[in-house]
């Protein structure tokens, strides 16, 4: 069991194969159960969450429960937009993968080739060091923490690329230890811009988005910019009331992804039947990373490479502010899931 303090959870479930089948629907005794696990937060005072769950290439189960904004008495559906936290990094891996598929980076530069303003400090740090978390650069939200900056003040790109450009020490040698560090993909993105002469933004949207008709999809870089049917985002005060949990970034990389159900059904149909990229690039995402002594790790690029029950399963969770978000994919499966606890 894990205690979680915010209460506006997005789930989506992937149950996918690599043998194409016609798509079915869930039987009724499954989306029985399944509405069941979710009751808890069905209800027109509380937030809520949303579920999705793919089969191939067809999204064959999602729906809402609970509320996406509670001033508004708005509803959670199938099309709400969420916030999803550090799913997001995934994508981000991902672009970085494809500039390199294209020749415009090799994983194994040093992260200074295009990051002039990074410190030199005497130790090289490679593109695949932040992809795998080994780079040993300390984590952005911790070193604002120390600054004095809160979680829920207005947090920008060029606030923490400030803060990282004061950096004097690393944690430990690159590739030596694997350490969860979201100022490695906040690099990343200022990476593919310095590349590509795009934001993240920008470059996501025409060579991952676009590709895959994921219209409702995109790095969220103005905290201040109106999103239509987006999800609010909440703490629990006491047993009967929600307190609004403060959101306010304008930074992108680690972070900042928006998106719905039907989007992330065509992301995660990607990785078996890819419409950007290739299976090259899958296979370059999913790739598990290494220590300098040879030990293998869990992570990849962006998301966990494992296996539950001998089946391959890649994952990544998600949590800022009142949102958690959580995708899993089983590749090689006809069926998989997601599961959990939250602790009221």
């Amino acid at each position: 069991m894990f205690k979680v303090y915010s209460f506006c959870l997005f789930v989506f479930l992937i149950f996918t194969s690599r043998t194409k089948l016609c798509a079915q629907a869930l039987p009724g005794p499954v989306v029985k159960k399944i509405n069941a696990l979710f009751a808890n937060w069905d209800k027109t005072q509380s937030p809520g969450c949303v579920v999705g769950i793919v089969r191939n290439d067809s999204l064959i189960f999602s729906k809402g429960y609970g509320m996406a904004n509670l001033e508004y008495a708005i509803p959670n559906s199938a099309q709400t937009i969420y916030h999803l936290a550090s799913v997001s990094k995934q994508f981000t891996a991902y672009a970085i993968v494809l500039l390199a598929q294209q020749g415009k980076l090799n994983l194994d530069d040093d992260i200074r080739k295009y990051l002039a303003w990074f410190p030199n400090l005497k130790q090289k740090i490679t593109i695949r060091n932040l992809l795998n978390h080994t780079s040993g650069i300390r984590d952005q939200w911790q070193l604002l923490g120390i600054s004095g900056t809160r979680i829920d003040d207005v947090i920008t790109q060029e606030h923490i690329i400030k803060i990282l450009s004061k950096q004097q020490a690393l944690n430990f040698t690159p590739g030596d230890k694997f350490m969860y560090s979201n100022s490695g993909y906040t690099l990343l993105a200022e990476i593919v811009k310095a590349v590509t002469g795009q934001s993240l933004r920008r470059f996501t949207d025409s060579a991952i988005f676009k590709p895959l008709g994921m219209t409702q999809t995109h790095f969220h870089d103005d905290y201040t910019e109106i999103e239509n049917n987006r999800a609010y985002s909440y703490d629990r005060k006491d047993d009967a009331r929600f307190s609004n949990s403060i959101l306010s970034y304008s930074t992108v990389g680690a972070t900042s992804l928006l998106s719905n159900i039907a989007d992330l059904a065509k992301w995660v149909a990607n990785f078996y039947d890819t419409k950007a990229g290739n299976q090259q690039s899958i296979s370059q995402l999913t790739q598990k990373a290494k220590l300098n002594d040879g030990t293998e790790l869990g992570y990849a690029c962006g998301v966990l490479s494992e296996y539950y029950k001998g089946w391959k399963q890649l994952s990544h969770n998600g949590a800022d502010a009142g949102f958690r978000t959580s995708v899993t994919i089983f590749p090689e499966l006809k069926t998989g899931g997601y599961s959990g606890e939250v602790d009221q």
